[in-house]
């Protein structure tokens, strides 16, 4: 059976109508209108959150706020046209919601779901399928054995052959609560050699990390690590390496806060061992998503009281060994967290015949 493609013409294409479907409203109600236009819109979020009205009503007079008005208020906005509208398209969002819950609950009656594998000798066929399309994560345990970066990267090494270059690095990360959403304002610039000794000697924190948003392997002179680069996952494409690589570097205690990417990637562990926590991108209702591609949540403290939803969330974890080369599949959620002092390197340099491109609209809502 086939099927004949529509065509998107003036004749058929649905358009909004020019004139309204029902009379319009009546006037918002006077309740509404004495609130402050914040706590109004506080008042709309927290009943599309089915929040209780004795719950809402006991936080606003707390405030300060007439409770008369506060009450009125409660009972009125589920007549405001504006509020009726985010009610429908509240259930639109359900439906996406239930749609996701349904498929992650297949996911999870695979057997074999809350471990991560551990593998070698991978085929590229195999690969593509169980993997990228099956959208797993997978460690592969034999892709970095032939690579000079084995017996070669240190701290030390690191000091010798680039100490005199600059590199920016993130400082101060203990200050600021959203460090990665900040990232560049706690950028500062220092040559390798500094920032050698300041791992070696300060400790465990996450104060301090050279990451891969400093880019420094588009610059030539950081060229000599990708010659200790060997053999690649088979889906890669050693040609495009110095395109899409990138090195990580810090103490024991760095941390990388709940995220997803927004395409895949390999990423090897060299020095040091890494802690990684995933979520499931199907469970992305669950992890209170409200800002570009980051989540609030804490796996390695998670607060149940203020996210209650995470108590559904599956959580995986594996710990990546030197030699271990992570696949983080794509819009997979994860938390890493650095074991040892660590060392370690990420890829992107997918063949051509495996897409790696993807768009997502990504919300802003911040603090909500």
């Amino acid at each position: 059976m086939s099927f004949m493609p529509v065509s998107r013409t003036a004749a058929n294409v649905r358009t909004m109508p020019l004139a309204p479907l029902k009379p319009p409203p009546r006037p918002r109600p006077a309740a509404l209108l004495d609130l402050p236009p914040d706590w109004l819109g506080w008042v709309a979020d927290n009943r599309l959150w089915n929040c209780s009205p004795e719950s809402m009503l006991e936080t606003m007079t707390a405030s300060g706020l007439n409770p008369s008005t506060c009450s009125a208020a409660i009972e009125q906005i589920e007549q405001d046209p504006v509020f009726q509208a985010a009610r429908r398209h509240q259930q639109l969002l359900r439906k996406l919601e239930s749609v996701v819950g349904n498929l992650q609950q297949l996911w999870q009656g695979d057997p074999g779901y809350g471990v991560i594998e551990k593998r070698r000798g991978v085929s590229r066929d195999e690969f593509i399928a169980r993997y990228v399309r099956g959208c797993r994560p997978v460690v592969l345990t034999d892709i970095a054995e032939d690579w000079p970066a084995m017996g070669r990267w240190s701290p030390a090494d690191l000091r010798e052959r680039f100490g005199h270059l600059d590199v920016d690095v993130q400082v101060g990360r203990n200050t600021d609560t959203l460090f990665e959403q900040h990232k560049k304002k706690l950028r500062q610039r220092m040559k390798v050699a500094a920032f050698v000794d300041l791992v070696v000697g300060g400790g465990a924190t996450n104060d301090h990390y050279l990451t891969a948003n400093d880019e420094m392997m588009r610059r030539p002179e950081f060229l000599p690590l990708l010659q200790d680069i060997g053999r690649m996952p088979p889906i890669c494409d050693p040609a495009l390496l110095h395109t899409a690589a990138s090195f990580w570097f810090g103490p024991a205690g760095t941390r990388t806060p709940l995220h997803h990417d927004t395409l895949m990637l390999f990423h090897t562990q060299v020095v040091g061992r890494k802690r990684w926590r995933f979520v499931s991108p199907l469970q992305t209702p669950l992890l209170y998503n409200r800002m570009g591609v980051y989540s609030p949540i804490d796996l390695d403290a998670p607060d149940f009281h203020r996210y209650p939803l995470l108590r559904d969330a599956q959580v995986l974890e594996v710990v990546l060994e030197p030699g271990d080369t992570l696949f983080l599949p794509l819009g997979w959620w994860h938390q890493v967290s650095s074991l040892e002092l660590s060392m370690s390197f990420s890829y992107t340099n997918f063949a051509a015949d495996v897409p790696n491109q993807f768009s997502y609209v990504n919300p802003s809502i911040g603090n909500w």
